[in-house]
C-alpha cells in the first residue's frame, strides 16, 4: 500500500459549503492544509468566507461564474451545508418541511448542476450526510431530507461517472458542533448509550474523511455511504438489547440448551 503523499490536494479548487464554523470549517482547514485552494463559502460569511444562500439558484449561478473566470475549472465540492428542525410527525408543519429540504436537499442539487459543468475528469464531489438518513430519525423533516440526499447522491454518482467525476456520501454519528449543542442534554446522553464506541465525535474525525475522498487515493471510489458514527448505525438499533443481557444479567451467561 502506498503512502499517502503530503498536500495531496496541490492545485485542485475545491468548494465548500457552510464553511464558516464547525464542522465546515474544519473540513475546510484539513483541504488547505493538503494544498487545496479553498472556497469557502456560508450564508453568514465572515472574513474568511465568501456569501452563499445554497438555496438560490442565483448565487450558485454567480458563484459558478467567478469560478470559471478566476480558476476555469473546479475539483472538487463540499456539499456540507444543513439544518434541522426537531418536530416530530405529528408537529411538522410543511413550511418547515420544505425550509429544511430547500437547504438539504436542493442546495447540494444546485451546487452539483452548475459547479459540475467546471469539472475535469478526476474531480469529486462529497455530500455530507446523517445517520439520521440510515435511520428512522425522530425529527422527521431532517430525516426525510437526509434519505432524499442519499438519493441525489446515488443518481449523481451514476450520471457524472462517465465523466469521470466522483461522488461520495459521508453520514456523521453525533458530532460536537453548534448543532447537535442546542439539542437536549437528553439526546446527547441517549445517542452515547447507543454509540458502541462511547462518546461523541468530533470535527476533526470528520475532516479527514472528506479530504479522503476528494483527494486521488479514492479514485476507483464512487457512489459509497460512509458512517462517520463510532458505531451507531452498524447494530441496528439493538445495542440496548446486548447491554441489556451483559454477564449479571438475568438469563445471560448460561450455558446455551440444545434446541
Amino acid at each position: 500500500m502506498s503512502t499517502p503523499s503530503p498536500r495531496r490536494l496541490l492545485g485542485k479548487v475545491v468548494v465548500v459549503t457552510g464553511a464558516a464554523r464547525g464542522q465546515g470549517a474544519a473540513e475546510a482547514a484539513a483541504l488547505a492544509r493538503e494544498g487545496a485552494r479553498v472556497i469557502a463559502t456560508d450564508v453568514h460569511p465572515d472574513g474568511d468566507c465568501r456569501p452563499l444562500d445554497v438555496t438560490s439558484e442565483d448565487d450558485w449561478a454567480r458563484l459558478a461564474a467567478w469560478l470559471r473566470e478566476a480558476y476555469g475549472q473546479v475539483h472538487g465540492l463540499v456539499n456540507n451545508a444543513g439544518v434541522t428542525w426537531r418536530a416530530r410527525l405529528g408537529d411538522v408543519r410543511p413550511v418547515d418541511f420544505d425550509r429544511v429540504h430547500a437547504v438539504n436537499v436542493t442546495g447540494p442539487l444546485l451546487g452539483i448542476q452548475h459547479l459540475a459543468p467546471l469539472m475535469p475528469p478526476g474531480s469529486s464531489i462529497v455530500n455530507v450526510g446523517s445517520t439520521a438518513a440510515l435511520t428512522g430519525h425522530y425529527p422527521v423533516a431532517y430525516t426525510a431530507s437526509k434519505w432524499a440526499l442519499r438519493g441525489l447522491s446515488k443518481s449523481a454518482a451514476t450520471e457524472l461517472g462517465p465523466r469521470g467525476i466522483r461522488v461520495n456520501t459521508v453520514h456523521p454519528g453525533f458530532i460536537e458542533t453548534d448543532m447537535t449543542a442546542s439539542a437536549a442534554p437528553a439526546f446527547r446522553e441517549a445517542n452515547v448509550r447507543e454509540t458502541p464506541l462511547g462518546r461523541t465525535g468530533t470535527v476533526d474525525e470528520v475532516a479527514p474523511l472528506v479530504v479522503f475522498l476528494l483527494s486521488d487515493e479514492a479514485s476507483f471510489i464512487t457512489g459509497a455511504e460512509i458512517p462517520v458514527d463510532g458505531g451507531l448505525t452498524a447494530h441496528g438499533g439493538v445495542k440496548s438489547v446486548s447491554d441489556a443481557l451483559r454477564p449479571g444479567e438475568s438469563g445471560h451467561g448460561r450455558t446455551p440448551r440444545p434446541h
